[in-house]
């Protein structure tokens, strides 16, 4: 009788040691890098899921924000951790799409060091303008922007983020000019928006509704596909722009060897939490759509959302500064 390969033996060998570490799993506290401060809107859903993923784990879910560097620096923890599950990653596309289209030798590959486990929620952005510019929709804006070609300028919190992007989608999909002013953060964007220093920008509902009811800001429209609940009567840009799409996601990551065991047992725990009544009416108050998917669905998606903003970014000449 041939003896085995060595490769095969030594996988033989390791499977029961992977299987008892998925049945044992969480054998101690798992713990959630989140890429951002506390406080926020990502902050917001990580903790609300983390507290409620303690019960069926049997184990505390600690969060841990690790803001800097884009996202790299949390996002590096976990695509170097121990793949057993207990280090998850809470990521949004501006580590795992954008920022890897901008930037050079990242210490990370989106798709080769992470297993994703389930998208988590939809936040659209909405475009808001300056109260004192005269319009009210998405039509009067290309209208007004047309004759006036490089006159309008808008805020974005961050180079190459969500906002930055989904106004160059725009500009590209009504043939529009605009001037970008980056600023490093929401809050002395949106007070120059609120001073019409700059004209307009996109940001995320929780962002900007106080500012909005005051009529200290105009919402013109949310990027959302459909129009989202919480502003019913707010029109969506498809409407004027069809095929326009511009909504953050939300999802947790593993590093990509984590045992497929534990992926599942991760996936079938968060399913059933964004499932819940309770979820989608603690959402539903922040603007945010509970918005589950397979771990195979959401690397489509991530494929998909790399190639479109591929095309964007480089139509538009955006480098990182």
């Amino acid at each position: 009788m041939r003896s085995m390969p060595a490769a095969i033996i030594a996988i033989t060998l390791a499977l029961p040691a992977t299987a008892t570490a998925a049945q044992n799993f969480p054998s101690r506290p798992v713990r959630m890098l989140i890429p951002y401060t506390p406080g926020g809107p990502t902050d917001f859903v990580g903790r609300a899921l983390a507290q409620r993923l303690q019960k069926p784990l049997g184990q505390q879910v600690v969060v841990d924000n690790r803001p800097g560097g884009g996202g790299v620096i949390a996002t590096e923890i976990v695509a170097r951790a121990n793949p057993d599950g207990h280090t998850i990653l809470f990521a949004t596309p501006g580590q795992l799409i954008t920022l890897p289209l901008l930037a050079a030798n990242l210490p990370y590959d989106p798709l080769r060091d992470f297993m994703p486990l389930t998208k988590l929620v939809d936040t659209p952005q909405v475009l808001i303008a300056s109260a004192k510019l005269p319009l009210s929709n998405v039509a009067e804006l290309i209208a007004y922007a047309k004759q006036r070609p490089g006159q309008l300028n808008y805020a974005s919190v961050q180079t190459g983020g969500t906002g930055h992007l989904g106004m160059e989608l725009l500009k590209q999909s009504a043939g529009i000019d605009m001037l970008h002013v980056p600023y490093k953060g929401t809050a002395p964007a949106l007070t120059d928006l609120i001073g019409s220093r700059v004209q307009l920008m996109f940001s995320s509902l929780p962002s900007v509704q106080p500012h909005v009811q005051a009529g200290r800001v105009r919402l013109l429209a949310t990027g959302a596909r459909q129009r989202t609940e919480a502003i019913r009567d707010v029109p969506t840009i498809a409407e004027t722009l069809p095929g326009y799409d511009l909504v953050t996601w939300y999802g947790l990551f593993a590093p990509r060897k984590t045992p497929a065991p534990v992926i599942t047992r991760l996936h079938r725990e968060l399913v059933a939490i964004l499932g819940s009544a309770e979820i989608a009416q603690l959402f539903a108050a922040q603007g945010i759509d509970p918005a589950h998917t397979t771990p195979q669905e959401l690397e489509r998606i991530m494929r998909s959302e790399t190639e479109r903003w591929r095309k964007v970014i480089k139509t538009a000449g955006i480098k990182l500064e």
